[in-house]
């Protein structure tokens, strides 16, 4: 059987059937034995209680009992226990007893940090109030002490109910009720500092700083007392903060976008759909300029917000940064001393923004990202990610968008562009400029590296110089990245990324010239697949027609590695022993009618 006394009082037995108390004698009798279930009420208690004015005689409350009893019938036990009487039930299946119960579970989550659960758990607690509580009890001293002990536990759950909702972001939501109870309790400094810190949320921090002075009035008119040290401390906080913090915006940019206006395009309609976006890709191929042009034509409604990983070392830091490029103070308002976490005040930030978050270089810092990408996308359902990365983040719902090297017509006019821009009426031979970007594999930094380095030398000699292409660098950009000074510098980023066996797979992966098939890689390198899949993930090698294949600034580079380690005799013996099993393989086909058929199947195993 369960009993309610937050309200008028009532019972109802376990089919949902409600029990018929009868008068306000019995109801008022009922709500004080269950006011403290269990425990034993003087008859005298019981008659001073239910008739103040004295009428009420001993045979008279026996006889109520008895009807109550009856009225009751085996939902419940009313015992006689010595001078008084109780009531033996589960403290449970009364709801004050309920009602308190979850009230502390859910003050408990709170302080532990967990805002959702303490929503849900304050949230049933405050719905089992109906009306005043112990509504059936006469006016006398006693029960005014019990109601007024349940109504300020009421106070307190709803304070923590809407300090919960603030740290989840619902600050637009609980507005209205703060403003009602603040009304209602001018004095309660707790209430005050809510609805200041909600108003500021929603940017309205003078009408918050109007709630502290009308509060600190209050104070001094009614109690002759100051605001206490938490309301001032969170007043200087308001006079501090920024009112406004607005999001980092992608980053200017000095040079025209030359292609891939197709691209952009088609980047910013996924995004309407996809939440997450990776663009993906090796380095210096322009996946950062992409992500810019993107977030330029409005990849999704609302605001913007740019944030740059490179400089990050570790993990660590990835909140902070991200708080600090969305324009929130580090030590800005809190709903729990200073206790809230980084991440937690991302979510609360985020949880109704609509937003395009740009994550750019993410290689580095692939898990931690992919973490907090996931649960940033998970509770904020506004919030789009386009994120630019030398391999995916590996989050279920991720679309990945590779960017390749430019097409040939487009790296030619990229060159000429940016070498006229440091040599003025530079001209070249189209079909000179055309060897020298193939060189590069097309990529738009190198592309942009070699042109620069037109100003000091002529079209021919650069040409000439590419066999050191690591070297190409940017002399005329002192603000240039230190990892985009120079196409070494490029390779090396994403060649420390690489555990020690991928390492080696890459390295022993040059001496194929032309690239290899799985097969090949596999016995050549001395590697396995997973080892070779990974490499391609990382953008290390490119994969088409079941083929791998390095681009030669890459190649460059791990011919380099290979000779440090001195295995560069031993993998071309490898390579040339790969190969002559084939050409015995393929021999006697090559003499037959099949020979075309046989030609076609050598150059795919090779």
């Amino acid at each position: 059987m369960r009993f309610g006394i937050l309200g008028e009082t009532r019972a109802w037995h376990g089919d949902g059937g409600e029990a018929p108390l009868g008068g306000p004698a019995r109801r008022a009798l009922l709500a004080l034995l269950l006011v403290r279930p269990g425990e034993v009420v003087s008859t005298d208690r019981l008659a001073d209680e239910i008739d103040p004015a004295g009428v009420l005689s001993a045979h008279a409350l026996q006889s109520q009992v008895s009807r109550l009893r009856t009225a009751l019938g085996a939902g419940a036990a009313i015992e006689r226990a010595g001078a008084g009487y109780r009531i033996v039930v589960d403290p449970d299946d009364v709801d004050t007893s309920r009602f308190e119960r979850l009230a502390g579970e859910g003050r408990a989550a709170l302080a532990d940090g967990d805002a959702g659960r303490a929503v849900v758990l304050l949230g049933e607690a405050l719905e089992l109030w109906r009306g005043p509580a112990l509504a059936d009890l006469p006016e006398s001293e006693t029960a005014r002490a019990a109601a007024v002990r349940l109504e300020e536990r009421r106070l307190g759950a709803r304070e923590d109910r809407i300090e919960a909702g603030l740290r989840l972001g619902e600050h637009r939501t609980v507005v209205p009720e703060l403003r009602e109870l603040v009304g209602r309790h001018p004095l309660r400094e707790r209430l005050a500092g809510l609805l200041m810190r909600a108003l500021f949320a929603e940017g309205g921090q003078a009408e918050a700083l109007m709630v502290f002075e009308a509060t600190r009035r209050h104070l001094a008119d009614e109690l002759g007392a100051d605001p206490s040290a938490e309301l001032t401390a969170l007043h200087r906080e308001l006079l501090r903060a920024d009112p406004t913090p607005s999001p980092a915006a992608p980053p200017a940019q000095l040079t025209s976008f030359v292609g891939r206006a197709d691209e952009v395009a088609e980047v910013a309609e996924v995004l309407r759909v996809a939440r997450l976006v990776t663009l993906l890709g090796p380095g210096g191929v322009g996946k950062t300029r992409l992500s810019v042009e993107v977030a330029g034509v409005g990849g999704t409604e609302g605001q913007v917000c740019f944030v740059e990983l490179a400089p990050l070392r570790d993990g660590a830091g990835l909140p902070h940064a991200l708080l600090r490029a969305l324009g929130l103070r580090e030590n800005g308002l809190q709903m729990d001393g200073g206790a809230k976490g980084p991440v937690d005040r991302l979510v609360a930030a985020l949880s109704d923004q609509v937003l395009l978050l740009v994550l750019d270089n993410c290689e580095h810092l692939a898990d931690e990202v992919a973490g907090l990408a996931a649960r940033l996308l998970t509770a904020c359902p506004r919030l789009r990610v386009l994120a630019t990365s030398r391999e995916p983040l590996g989050i279920i719902g991720e679309y990945l968008h590779p960017v390749r090297p430019l097409d040939e017509d487009t790296a030619v006019r990229l060159f000429t562009e940016r070498a006229g821009a440091v040599r003025r009426g530079f001209t070249a031979d189209p079909a000179v400029v055309r060897r020298i970007c193939a060189a590069l594999d097309d990529l738009p930094l190198a592309i942009e590296l070699a042109a620069a380095r037109s100003r000091t030398l002529d079209i021919d000699d650069l040409a000439g110089r590419l066999d050191d292409l690591l070297a190409i660098g940017a002399r005329g950009n002192r603000t240039a990245d230190e990892r985009h000074r120079t196409l070494r510098s490029v390779v090396a980023w994403s060649w420390d990324l690489l555990s020690e066996p991928e390492q080696r797979a890459a390295r022993r992966f040059t001496v194929f010239a032309g690239g290899a098939t799985a097969q090949s890689a596999l016995r050549v390198c001395g590697t396995d697949g997973e080892t070779l899949e990974a490499l391609a993930d990382k953008s290390l090698l490119e994969v088409a027609g079941g083929r791998y294949r390095m681009l030669e600034t890459i190649r460059a580079y791990g011919a380099e590695r290979l000779d440090e380690a001195g295995e560069r005799e031993s993998v071309r013996r490898a390579h040339a022993q790969r190969l002559l099993e084939l050409v015995r393989t393929a021999d006697p086909h090559l003499r037959r009618a099949e020979q075309l058929e046989a030609a076609r199947g050598r150059r795919r195993t090779r």
